[in-house]
């Protein structure tokens, strides 16, 4: 599941198509934020980018509606955004299927009113036994398993903690774990992919794109790590 911040470029909807062709089985939107929390600092600068264009999530949702991706998408954004009346038909009126809310803790979920978008949790190394279980029984769709403590980023090497996460995951729940940040090059996702069912990439993919790299160079890029998932170094 490559990432792109909604509104960074003013053609950002054709990488929607770029990585579909390129292998993508889901694309995650970011609704760009002003306070992004958990996102490091090449996914604020595309957030900062985008807002500075003049974007927002009504019109990131309208641009999607106009735009057929070909692979499901996935929402993600912070907890003021996905609380906010009438968000959920936004969701659906842009073709939106999953949503992903970082800052919504799980005991606050039931405040979150989005009929018709499957809710993914996250997972973290620190979540304690007890509320994993509880993840993975409400989570939707599939749960996101944040493989390393801290912010969204490149990294030079999978974090040593994304293994156990991952088989932790797998024993509270039969839905997809999909392993992200930190996952930067091909071999990482082949490495992340052996333990989970998935990979979420977002920094890599955007640090290329705030740097220039148009769709097809994007694109080329989330190739690559589709063969990386598909080669001989994966175990399933």
């Amino acid at each position: 599941m490559p990432y792109i911040t909604g509104g960074v470029r003013p053609d950002w909807t054709a990488y929607l198509a770029a990585f579909a062709d390129a292998g993508a089985d889901l694309i995650e939107v970011g609704l760009p934020f002003s306070d992004p929390t958990v996102d490091g600092p090449t996914i604020q600068e595309a957030s900062c980018a985008a807002l500075a264009r003049g974007a927002t999530p009504a019109s990131v949702l309208a641009e999607l509606a106009a735009t057929r991706a070909g692979v499901p998408l996935i929402a993600s954004t912070y907890a003021n955004i996905a609380l906010r009346p009438g968000f959920a038909g936004d969701l659906r009126r842009a073709g939106v299927t999953g949503l992903i809310v970082p800052d919504l803790p799980l005991d606050e979920l039931a405040g979150l009113s989005v009929p018709g978008i499957e809710v993914a949790l996250l997972a973290s190394p620190a979540t304690p036994d007890d509320r994993l279980a509880e993840i993975g029984r409400r989570s939707q769709g599939f749960v996101y398993a944040v493989s390393v403590m801290g912010t969204t980023g490149e990294r030079d090497q999978l974090a040593p903690s994304a293994a156990a996460l991952a088989a932790r995951v797998k024993l509270v729940t039969g839905l997809p774990v999909l392993l992200g940040f930190g996952i930067s090059a091909p071999a990482q996702a082949a490495a992340a992919a052996a333990v989970a069912d998935g990979v979420i990439v977002g920094a890599a993919i955007m640090r290329r794109i705030l740097d220039g790299a148009g769709p097809a160079e994007a694109g080329a890029f989330v190739a690559a790590l589709r063969a990386a998932l598909d080669g001989p170094a994966v175990v399933r």
